[in-house]
This record gives structure tokens, sequence and C-alpha cells, in this order.
């Protein structure tokens, strides 16, 4: 686990500039690689990369980064890590392949050399991105993970192009020093609470999306970010996979389970591979409790479980995660979420996710993050299980929506949207006792209004979007922008899929990439910790659509299949049947210790001034929420977050 950066010069320049400049673009990312930096530039001046490492696998300096090829054809900065690359090796050393030193980047190396570029991807199995020279097709090839856990920004501007797996890292450029704001990306931000790829906060700055690669030619420029974007390639394909796992099916569920456990403790087993100590994050939910118990059974040694203990009840898992780990007999720790060391955090999130980011969980993640990495380099987290198995809350609410929105008439859908909120809140306290469950915490005053608004979008996929956004009108308060298409908003998705699965597909090509694996990274990456993620290693993903969907979704049961590998190894009163998620107390902390930070943050005079949004309806949710009469923190936390990058790295 590292980071990477580098450039591409399309005009003369000293070369004492140029390493000069990759200094500082490597700096920038320090935090990503304590143990090491490195600083390459080609003889002609154009192609530079620079790498911070944190050593993983093969700690000597044989492993080392920048590294060249054995043929000196290929010079590669890469981040993350191929696992199970000890089968790679010993396949490419049966076709006469020889090695200096046992890391994974140097098979990886071999591999694009033995089998070109996107044979290699297809073999390695992993999270990674990397920017690799070829000095005989003079070209600079990237490439990323398939479920995009590892983070890989390109900028194209003004004749340059520069890389790297942090925006602060291309901001050392001169090229890209003073970036323009894309409003339009602003507009998906408050939509969101994260900016969806391939868009960045900053015009001329893209991501690369997940499981592709891009070609850029080191005598050529790109004539502009579209064009850049235009040229990359798929070479796994979530839409290719869901229409196989479809077509496919597995028709025995316990065939399925047992297919599924056996690929989960090979995941398990590759990502416990390491030079360093590795421990694995226990919330007490199904997935992390699943992954810590796999993680016991195949590990030689104990395990080290970490959790966050909070003081407010409602979102407290700790003693539950206490007795999972007692348990499986793992040698537990945990940390307690004072409400003054997370608000100390606040601070410092700006720099952590150097492009505005509004998910709070952030907040205890990067507290465990810190906890775990006292003791250990890498940790194994539970995350991916809700996407694929049907986890998610959401997914039991969108379908009652569905049933309500065939039985409910238009009249009275209209007339709710319309009613003043007094007489809203009279109707939901009378109506509570006849709403299906999964809606019942929907059903308050103010709740009433968003459902009947909900209930009066037709389309099941446009009626899933609304339901997620945080603003659902944000070109109403973002000045000036509009709102491109997203994985999220686009019509591609494959046929035939149940209700269920349409919106794991959605969540599975824009939530978890641009929200859930952005978080994970940027928070264990602030304290120098690699985080690894058994249930996303895409053979147990392919695995899953392959299932049957019973196993997926059943009877607004969510993740049956997870429950029950589990139940293989814990008992069922240790096996959580509630999902709680990883929240934190937002709406709370707003009206109290939060209040002044907010209040400041939220003036008129400042937002007035920084034009980026029309005051008066984030003025009125302020308010309303200050009133206790609505919670509208999420909402307002996507300003916050916004307003504090903003005066960080905008200088505003």
């Amino acid at each position: 686990m590292c980071g990477l950066a580098g450039l591409i010069n399309y005009r003369r320049g000293h070369r004492e500039e140029l390493v000069a400049i990759l200094r500082q673009m490597a700096f920038a990312l320090a935090h990503r690689g304590p143990d090491d930096a490195g600083i390459w530039l080609d003889q002609d001046n154009r192609v530079g990369l620079c790498h911070r490492r944190l050593s993983i696998i093969d700690l000597s300096p044989l492993g080392a980064q920048p590294m060249q090829s054995a043929s000196g054809r290929y010079s590669i900065v890469y981040n993350g890590e191929v696992y199970g690359f000890l089968e790679l090796r010993d396949e490419l050393e049966a076709r006469g392949s020889r090695f200096r030193g046992h890391s994974d980047t140097e098979i990886l190396l071999e591999a694009v050399e033995i089998y070109g570029l996107e044979g290699a991807l297809r073999r390695c199995n992993g999270m990674f991105a990397f920017a690799l020279y070829d000095k005989v097709e003079r070209k600079v090839l990237f490439a990323r993970d398939r479920m995009g856990e590892k983070p890989l920004y390109i900028g194209v501007h003004d004749g340059a192009v520069a890389f790297g797996s942090e925006l602060k890292s291309l901001r050392k450029h001169p090229s890209f020093a003073h970036p323009e704001l894309d409003r339009d990306a602003l507009a998906l931000y408050l939509r969101h609470n994260y900016v969806p790829t391939p868009y960045t906060i900053y015009r001329g700055i893209f991501k690369l999306p997940p499981g592709c690669w891009l070609s850029i030619s080191v005598d050529e420029p790109p004539l502009s970010m579209a064009a850049a974007l235009g040229s990359v390639r798929p070479y796994w394909d979530a839409f290719e996979v869901v229409e196989r796992g479809y077509a496919d099916r597995i028709e025995s569920a316990e065939e399925a389970l047992l297919l599924l456990d056996n690929t989960l403790k090979a995941a398990v087993r590759e990502r416990i591979v390491s030079d360093v100590p590795v421990g694995v994050l226990l919330s007490s939910g199904i997935d992390s409790s699943l992954v810590s118990a796999v993680m016991q059974e195949v590990s030689p040694t104990p395990v080290n479980t970490y959790t966050v203990r909070f003081l407010e009840e409602d979102y407290n898992e700790a003693d539950a995660a206490a007795a999972v780990a007692g348990y499986l007999k793992t040698d537990h720790t945990e940390i307690t979420a004072e409400p003054e060391t997370a608000f100390g955090i606040i601070s410092s999130l700006p720099d952590i996710y150097d492009e505005p980011f509004a998910d709070p969980s952030q907040i205890p993640t990067l507290m465990v993050a810190k906890l775990a990495r006292k003791t250990v380099t890498v940790a194994l987290s539970g995350d991916g299980g809700d996407e694929f198995f049907g986890g998610y809350k959401r997914y039991q609410q969108m379908m009652a929506f569905d049933r309500l929105a065939k039985t409910m008439p238009s009249v009275a859908l209209h007339a709710a949207k319309g009613a003043p909120d007094w007489l809203l809140d009279i109707a939901s306290s009378l109506s509570r006792s006849m709403i299906a469950a999964p809606l019942r915490d929907e059903v308050t005053g103010g709740r009433l209004r968003r459902l009947a608004e909900l209930l009066q979008i037709q389309d099941p996929d446009d009626r899933y979007l609304n339901f997620v956004s945080q603003w659902t009108r944000p070109t109403d308060v973002v000045l000036g922008g509009k709102e491109p298409s997203t994985a999220f908003s686009s019509k591609r998705i494959p046929g035939g899929l149940g209700s269920v699965d349409r919106m794991m597909f959605r969540d599975m090509v824009a939530y978890l990439p641009d929200n859930i694996l952005v978080k994970i990274d940027r928070a264990s990456m602030a304290v120098g910790l690699e985080m690894r993620t058994p249930l996303l290693d895409y053979r147990f993903i392919e695995l899953a659509w392959r299932s049957p969907r019973t196993l997926c979704f059943a009877d607004n049961h969510s993740k049956p299949a997870l429950r029950k590998l589990l139940s293989r190894r814990l008992p069922d009163k240790l096996i959580s049947a509630n999902k709680r998620g990883f929240g934190v107390p937002l709406n709370a902390w707003l009206r109290g210790p939060l209040r002044e930070w907010a209040s400041d943050m939220l003036s008129p005079s400042r937002m007035r001034r920084d034009g980026m949004f029309k005051v008066e309806p984030i003025m009125n949710r302020w308010k309303a929420h200050l009133s206790g009469n609505r919670d509208w923190g999420p909402q307002l936390w996507t300003v916050l977050m916004f307003n504090a990058w903003l005066e960080r790295w905008m200088g505003l």
C-alpha cells in the first residue's frame, strides 16, 4: 500500500526543475507511504514517476519503487496488492522468468512483459492502481482494480498531464496548482455526498473508472480531458458480470454456499499474507463478524480485532463486538468515541479527504484506523457485503415504497405533498400502526411529505436515486451548476434484474467505489494503515451474482447467504439481528457541541462571499434543524464539509 504520482512533460524543461516537482508531488503523499520514497525521470525528461512506500511485502530495497522490469522496457509506480501473487510467480517461473526479490510489484511487471497489459490485469486479483511507462511504445499505461479500491486521478490541462493517488499531489504540479472548481461536480456532490466517477471537484482532472485502463502517448498530448476519457477501456465490466451471473445461475443453494465459503476462506487466506502484523476491524455486524471468524479460522496466529465504542447507546455496538471477539478468542481492543475526540477530527477532514466528502461515518472510520495502526500495519474489513447480499435497510424500504405506490390514491399523494407541517405531524402519528414495518421509521411529519414525493415518481430507478439523494434538487442550491450523467443515473443496466438486484447494481458501480471505498482508503492511508476487503474479492462477487437470489435477499431478510456462513461459526445469539451501520449522532451534535462551528460555516455572509450556493434553502434547513422540528443533519453536513474543504483548498 503506497502513494504514487507522476507527470508527462511535453515541453522543454530542466531536469532539476522536473525532479523538484516530482519531489513535492511525492511529499504530498508521505502519509500513504511513510517508509520510503523514490523518484525516477527518463533520459528524455518526458516521463517522471514518484512513489511513497508503505512496506508490506518484501521490506528490502528490492521492493522499492519506482521499479524497472528485468528487460528495462517498463517502469512502474504501483499502489496496492496483488493477492495470490506467489501462484502467479510460479506460473511465470515455469515460463522461464527469474526474479530478484519477492515483491508483487516485480511479479506484476513480469506479467505485463509476458502477457501484455490486459492479459496481466485479468490474471491479477487484488486492489491496485498503477502508472506504467512503456519506453518501446512510448506510452504511459494507467490501470485500476476491478472494484475501485485504490484511487487514481489523472489531470489533462494546458498541454500537461499529471497523475496521482490523491488530488493534493496533483496540486503540486504547476499546471494544476490553481485548478478551476467544477460547479457541475459540486451539484453531483450535493446530491450524493461524494463526487461520482469520473468527475472530480476540479475541471481538467478525472478519476480513472474501476476495472479500466488507459494509454496516453508521451509524444502527443491528449487534446482534452474528454479526449483522454474517451480512450478509457474496461478489462472487467460489472454489467457483464451481472449478465453472466444471471445466465449461469447456480441452482442449488447448498452448492452456492459451499462455493462462497471456500472462496471467502481463500480470499481471507490470501489477504493475511504480509511481512508485517495484520488485524481486523470488528463492528459486530454480519460482515465484519464473518471476516473475523474466517480470519481466526485460517490464521496461524491469534487475530487482533478492533472496534469503536459510542457513548450514545443507539450507535453503540461495542458490547456485541466484544462478545463476538470473546467467542472467537481474538485479541480484542476498543476505543471510546468521546465527543471531544470526534470533534477534534473534523478539522483534519478536508486534508484527509482532499475532495469534498460528506459521509459522517468517516469520523469513526478514522478513529478505528488510528487505533488499529498502533499495533498492526494491515487490517481486514467487512466492507462489500451489503452491495451484493441485499444488506442495506433502504432495499426493504424501497420495496415497501413500490407496494405502497401501487395502492395509494394519487389524490392522497398530492394532498400530503401540499399539506401544512402541523397537519402532517398529526397524520403521521395516526398512521404509523397501519404502515409496513420497513417504512415506520419514515413516517414522521417531515418524512410524510418526502414519502409523498417519492411515491409520485413512477420509475423505480429514479425513485431509488431520489431516495438516496441528500439534496434531491441540487441545481436549485448550487449557483451555476447542472448535473451530468453518472453511473448511478445511467440507463445502462442489465435486463431482467429484480428490484433489489437493480438497486444493488447501482450501488455496486457507484456508491461502493465512490463512497465506501473512498472512505476507508483515505481514513486508513491517513495513518499509514493498509486496509484489505476480502468480501470484495472479484471471485466472491461473481459467485454472489450467480447464486440463487434467495441467498442474496429473501422475505425482507438481508444477507441470508452471509448469515448462513456466519451461523457455521457463531451461535445465533451472537449474530446481529439489526444493522446499525457505522454512523454518528450527527443531528444531536449539530444542535449541541457542533452548533457554533456549524453556524459559522453556514453563515449567510460567508456563503454570499464564496458564491457557491443559494443561501435561502440552506438557511431554511439550518433553522428548521435547530428548532428540532426536522432532522436535516446529513443534508447540512454536505454543505459544511464542502465549505470546510473550500476554505482549506481554494483559499476562501
